[in-house]
């Protein structure tokens, strides 16, 4: 295994190689910070729009893009929680704006997005966060996931388009985000939550293979557990002390990732520096799952 030395030599040839330049990107572990790491994503002065962007990994990648020099829309149900999240990013020195907005409502997400791209001016970024959690085999967790989680990314990727297709044009690179789980590809019983993510990642694929020749890339992050206050794993760790434990021994790592983690893969995905990636699924999970992936 490299040395940390020779780790950074060749972070450095990389550079002189490529010259790509050095901005911020994060890796946090729940255990202790790691060290920064330079690396330019082109992100400054770019404009993203976040469905569900106040907590846990859709708050994670807000903080980040702005981080980078982005500007942030955000939108979830809790109005508090939106005007904090805007206030905070707002102290990066960027443009933010928010909103609580009903995803299930396609004419009020709708409506948010396009006065969410005057707002900033454009969108050239989308992330699809949001996810109604539903477990179970009813009609109605079927429903609650479908009406969210699918089409609130499909409305929310017609109300956009129009704007990621000019900053296609326009910057030469757009990009769709989508937020989906390594459930999609695990099925331990008949469960209306896996089936809805899998559905997401066809919809991106289709949509990935439409729109390159435009430069709009569209791609899915597939986290695994991920661990946050008030997320379902934090509630899991609470109520059910003895599965927490057996479901984190079961992951490789020995833990959950955190947000993130999650966000870095995320924001990387939305950045012009993966101007060639699009139509993936990127699974990051610790290597819990044990599919292999051709």
């Amino acid at each position: 295994m490299p040395s940390m030395n020779q780790w950074r030599a060749g972070l450095a040839s990389l550079y002189v190689t490529t010259g790509v330049g050095f901005t911020r990107l994060y890796r946090h572990t729940r255990e202790k910070p790691q060290e920064e790491t330079e690396v330019d994503l082109h992100l400054k002065g770019k404009n993203a729009v976040i469905l569900g962007g106040t907590r846990g990994i859709g708050r994670a990648i807000a903080d980040t893009l702005a981080g980078e020099g982005a500007n942030v829309a955000v939108c979830a149900r809790n109005e508090k929680q939106v005007a904090e999240t805007v206030e905070a990013l707002q102290a990066k020195g960027v443009k933010a704006t928010g909103a609580s907005v009903d995803i299930t409502d396609e004419d009020a997400l709708k409506s948010w997005i396009r006065k969410a791209g005057v707002e900033l001016g454009g969108i050239d970024i989308l992330v699809s966060n949001a996810g109604a959690m539903a477990q179970g085999n009813t009609p109605e967790a079927w429903t609650q996931n479908f009406q969210l989680d699918v089409l609130g990314a499909v409305n929310a990727f017609n109300a956009a388009e129009p704007f990621l297709d000019k900053a296609a044009k326009s910057h030469g690179d757009a990009a769709f985000v989508i937020i989906a789980s390594v459930s999609a590809a695990q099925a331990d019983r008949a469960d209306s939550y896996g089936p809805i993510k899998a559905s997401l990642i066809h919809f991106a694929k289709g949509l990935a293979r439409e729109n390159a020749a435009n430069r709009l890339r569209v791609n899915v992050v597939s986290p695994g557990m991920v661990y946050f206050e008030g997320g379902i794993w934090h509630m899991i760790e609470t109520n059910q002390p003895e599965f927490f434990k057996q479901a984190n021994s079961r992951n490789p790592t020995g833990r959950c990732a955190t947000p993130q983690e999650i966000a870095n893969a995320a924001v990387f995905l939305a950045s012009p520096a993966s101007s060639y990636t699009t139509g993936v699924n990127l699974v990051v999970d610790g290597a819990v799952s044990n599919r292999v992936n051709f």
